[in-house]
């Protein structure tokens, strides 16, 4: 993973405004350290069904995408080799959109943390990122935050949640109120749904409400 991180915040580091598509959400890391070497200062904006605030020590799977976030806030230091060169983002910095599948101890982490949480709207992301300031921002999305009804094929789901109109409108609130200096969309599908036209109309609409346009080319072999 390392390895893969450290050619992925190369790229990051050479781009001007970086948007990043991840079977993962722990690639995170590897988008923020690559940020970092142009911003000296970052918050995160970070849009999931879970809280990803999970450690090794109380991480009940021992799954590392249940882990990114705390990876970001530096609560997980022995989990991988410093070769980015990520610095812990502060949790004043970070706003936690919807998270309403949470462990009980990552719950209490959370609950102890100084992370501000949010519901999914636009307004309740906007107020956030103003109490920010002007910090240039990384933007988060893992796909499971969409309504496991609208979704089909998300690899964790999680039930009743905000819609798929929803994410898009406050995703383009976002982009509107902050400085998003680089984004990730986490696409973690069953690997039957990696390329059908549904994932991929997801993946272009959330894409598109941030201010990118995708294009679609066909595996080799078809």
């Amino acid at each position: 993973m390392n390895l893969l991180h450290e050619a992925v915040a190369d790229a990051v580091t050479r781009a001007a405004r970086t948007l990043v598509l991840s079977g993962d959400c722990p690639t995170a890391r590897a988008v923020v350290a690559g940020l970092q070497r142009r911003h000296d200062d970052l918050a995160v904006l970070w849009l999931d069904a879970h809280g990803d605030f999970n450690t090794p020590a109380i991480s009940t799977s021992g799954y590392l995408g249940g882990m990114a976030l705390a990876m970001l806030t530096g609560r997980t230091p022995d989990l991988f080799d410093d070769t980015l060169g990520l610095r812990p983002v502060p949790e004043t910095g970070v706003v936690l959109a919807d998270a309403r599948d949470l462990d009980p101890a990552e719950h209490d982490a959370l609950a102890g943390s100084h992370v501000r949480r949010v519901p999914l709207d636009p307004v309740a992301i906007t107020s956030a990122l103003d109490r920010l300031g002007s910090v240039p921002v990384y933007l988060h999305l893992d796909i499971d935050v969409i309504d496991s009804a609208e979704l089909s094929g998300a690899r964790f789901p999680s039930g009743p949640g905000p819609s798929l109109v929803q994410v898009e409108e406050s995703l383009a609130a976002a982009s509107a109120t902050a400085d998003i200096a680089g984004a990730c969309i986490a696409c973690a599908w069953l690997p039957e749904h990696v390329n059908d036209l549904s994932s991929r109309q997801t993946i272009t609409r959330v894409a598109a409400a941030l201010g990118a346009g995708l294009a679609w080319h066909e595996p080799a072999g078809g």
